[in-house]
């Protein structure tokens, strides 16, 4: 089957052709980073409006470059949550229109899921179960994944997410906006041993995860340097910080998978394209003799290919469902076990069944 996804759950117009859930045809991606970078971080209405500019050149392009047409695809997935409702709308009413004028399957994905099942692109072998860690600028949680489609959350930050915390450190030390790509880049210039900054949580039993903390301790330590580090100084204050995060995911992540007695970690979303984050997490694996996935860095980042591989393991299996699927800001992966994805069906005469 020929799945053609579509995403638009914050900044990122993106469209996909996949077939059957693993092969990846294309892959198309439209940045809006340069239209947020001088407001520091994602503002949602330009968001909004450049989805709507972006959205038909992008499912375009993707189709020419999987070397298909409309003609040859036989499903739609598209990001329904969790995410920014005005740009999650954009994507859903475009998907909407192609479902209804070529009468297609169309699935709502959640986007997390869609992260944990980017890994099954590039690997046909995942063995389950999998401690799935998901970490971008949104979310950072730990699942417990019996199964594709069967997840349990086991801890989830409760504060700032760990992508959030990059970006305001960053912002803080006036580095620019995306503040990860930025801090990765300069903290392979410092000693991350250079400044003791704290591991919220991790001396705690539970999975739970905390970064406002750490992103205030570097707040206080930049002030007690008069606020104006040297660049040598900012090397190793973003080395320090980044070393404290990836610390805090790692430990936390196998922590969870000698729990759980599972075979295979799996890391995705935005933060696992990080360096550090990735080459510990490697290490960690092979101390503890698991067996690590790690997508690509562009299937690490929002991507519509995920969300395909996602819809195709629910695409055949749910019941109808009306015109009137809608955006949600607030999804919870857990408890989804294919029951709560929908599929919108048209009879031949154009109305819903």
């Amino acid at each position: 089957m020929l799945i053609l996804g579509i995403e638009t759950s914050c900044d990122e117009t993106a469209a996909a052709v996949v077939r059957d859930g693993k092969q990846l045809c294309s892959n198309v991606i439209a940045s809006q980073v340069d239209f947020h970078r001088k407001y520091g971080g994602v503002v949602p209405e330009i968001a909004s409006r450049k989805h709507l500019e972006n959205i038909i050149p992008v499912i375009s392009e993707a189709l020419a470059q999987a070397q298909v047409t409309f003609d040859d695809i036989e499903g739609i997935a598209v990001t329904q949550g969790p995410g920014l409702v005005g740009s999650l709308l954009v994507g859903i009413n475009a998907a909407k229109a192609v479902a209804y004028c070529r009468r297609l399957p169309l699935i709502g994905v959640n986007h997390i899921e869609g992260h944990i099942c980017a890994a099954s692109l590039e690997l046909q072998d995942i063995v389950l179960p999998a401690v799935a860690l998901v970490v971008s600028g949104g979310h950072t949680s730990l699942y417990l994944v019996e199964g594709f489609g069967s997840y349990q959350l086991l801890g989830k930050t409760r504060d700032d997410a760990a992508g959030e915390a990059f970006d305001k450190v960053a912002k803080l030390l006036d580095l620019g906006y995306p503040g990860g790509i930025v801090i990765d880049r300069l903290a392979r210039g410092g000693d991350p041993h250079a400044v003791v900054f704290p591991r919220p949580m991790l001396a705690e039993e539970n999975f739970d995860f905390s970064f406002s903390g750490l992103k205030t301790a570097v707040l206080y330590y930049v002030q007690s340097m008069g606020g104006k580090p040297s660049p040598e100084a900012v090397c190793d204050i973003v080395a320090s910080f980044q070393a404290a995060v990836v610390d805090i995911l790692v430990d936390k992540t196998f922590r969870a998978a000698a729990r759980y007695q599972v075979p295979t970690v799996i890391m995705a979303g935005g933060v696992a394209a990080n360096s550090l984050l990735r080459s510990k997490m490697g290490e960690a694996a092979a101390q503890h003799k698991k067996r690590m996935v790690i997508p690509s860095s562009l299937l690490c980042t929002d991507n519509a290919a995920m969300i395909a591989a996602a819809g195709a393991y629910r695409i055949g299996s749910v019941a109808a469902f009306p015109f009137s699927m809608n955006a949600l800001s607030r999804w919870p992966l857990t408890g989804q076990k294919g029951g709560n994805a929908v599929i919108l069906k048209l009879s031949d005469s154009g109305t819903e069944d």
